[in-house]
């Protein structure tokens, strides 16, 4: 989804991998921000340009337009103010990818209906009192906050348990079946 040789500031960036994976592979100019020190200091261990901030907050002292990309990869559930920081991306980026895990997938709903208990699952591994998740985002939920928003969805990828592709299909069907969600955005 990302063009070659674009700007790109990854929020949440980690350990930088998908930093390094997109400056490896796409020649981008590669920003990063990171809110754990840990992550940073393992980012600019490999050579990449990251500080440590927090997308709920910091967002707002960069200017407009500065970037081509801003990506947001399994971080969404763990921010404060999701429609902010959406907000934010869009905003300092001509585009924002976003990725999550979808909370509505059906054996996510099994763990909670029949055993009472939120789950734990592969894409989902920590427990719920040590988790850094603070919105369970469904897709269909994503795709009404994009509306919210007036963000153009471009693209939309839903991969399954086993991390294949979905065909297209009804946002109904990704929402039971996917476990995880990207989706390139556009004001």
């Amino acid at each position: 989804m990302v063009d070659h040789g674009a700007r790109v500031l990854d929020l949440g960036c980690g350990d930088g991998a998908l930093l390094s994976l997109l400056a490896d592979t796409r020649s981008v100019d590669a920003r990063g921000l990171e809110l754990s020190q840990g992550g940073v200091n393992l980012c600019v261990a490999r050579g990449l340009s990251v500080i440590q901030g927090d997308a709920d907050t910091d967002l707002a002292t960069y200017p407009d337009d500065a970037f081509d990309y801003v990506i947001l990869s399994q971080t969404l559930q763990a921010v404060r103010r999701p429609k902010a920081v959406l907000e934010n991306m869009l905003r300092i980026g001509r585009r924002a990818i976003v990725s999550f895990p979808n909370f509505g997938h059906w054996r996510v709903r099994l763990e909670l209906g029949l055993r009472g208990r939120m789950p734990v699952t592969e894409t989902l591994p920590i427990s719920w009192h040590e988790t850094p998740n603070i919105h369970f985002c469904t897709i269909r939920d994503f795709l009404d906050l994009a509306g919210d928003i007036g963000a153009t969805i471009e693209r939309g990828i839903v991969l399954d348990r086993h991390g294949r592709v979905m065909k297209e299909g009804a946002p109904a069907r990704w929402n039971l079946f996917g476990q995880q969600a990207v989706f390139l955005l556009r004001r």
